[in-house]
Parts: structure tokens; C-alpha cells; sequence
């Protein structure tokens, strides 16, 4: 089983920054690609960012230029630094990975169980 636990979220003003981390634990062989997907209240959930275990990123157009997704491989650990939020960006923030686990082995999408962030004066 693969488990993926997130911090970092909180209440910061519009302008301030934040750092997400997220660590998966577990009987894990491998992690392909880890991200971040978001959800605010009344709207679908969507994808902030992604990385590979490579470390091929891909963002949103909407954070390009102020979040920047990270990983620590050894760790099983992904990042998501905030900068210059804004009030949209408030949501729930999920983590997300695509792993192998040893007891399937097979690649399965795994999830976090979100942590709220709230951009607000």
C-alpha cells in the first residue's frame, strides 16, 4: 500500500508564499511522476503541476512563473513552492502520485488527502 501525506497549507495574504510537501510512504517500489492538482469550492478539480522521476515538470498556465515543483527522490518526497499568490489560488491542494507498488506492481494513481490553502487579506 502506498500512502501520501501532505503540510504545508495554511492562510497567507495575497502577495506571501508558501511551501506544500508531500511524502509517500509504504511498500513502494517505485514513483514514476508525482503533482499537484487543486480543487476550490464549486469548481473541478485541476492539475497545478507535475514532475517526473526524471525531473520533467509541467504547470498550469494560470502558476507559470511563480510556483516551481520540486522532488527528493531518496525522500519519495514532492514540493510545491507558492510565490506572489493570489485569491484564486485557494483550494483544497492534493497530492498526487503514480506508483508501483511491490504488492500489485503495477502502476496505480495514489492520493493525498488535500490540505487547504487560503489566500486572503
Amino acid at each position: 500500500q502506498v500512502q501520501l501525506v501532505e503540510s504545508g497549507g495554511g492562510l497567507v495574504q495575497p502577495g506571501g508564499s508558501l511551501r506544500l510537501s508531500c511524502a509517500a510512504s509504504g511498500s513502494i517500489f517505485s514513483i514514476n511522476a508525482m503533482g499537484w492538482y487543486r480543487q476550490a469550492p464549486g469548481k473541478e478539480r485541476e492539475l497545478v503541476a507535475a514532475i517526473t522521476s526524471g525531473g520533467s515538470t509541467n504547470y498550469a498556465d494560470s502558476v507559470k512563473g511563480r510556483f516551481t515543483i520540486s522532488r527528493d527522490n531518496a525522500k519519495n518526497t514532492v514540493y510545491l513552492q507558492m510565490n506572489s499568490l493570489k485569491p484564486e489560488d485557494t483550494a483544497v491542494y492534493y497530492c498526487n502520485a503514480l506508483a508501483i507498488s511491490i504488492a500489485t506492481k503495477r502502476g496505480d494513481d495514489y492520493w493525498g488527502q488535500g490540505t487547504q490553502v487560503t489566500v486572503s487579506s
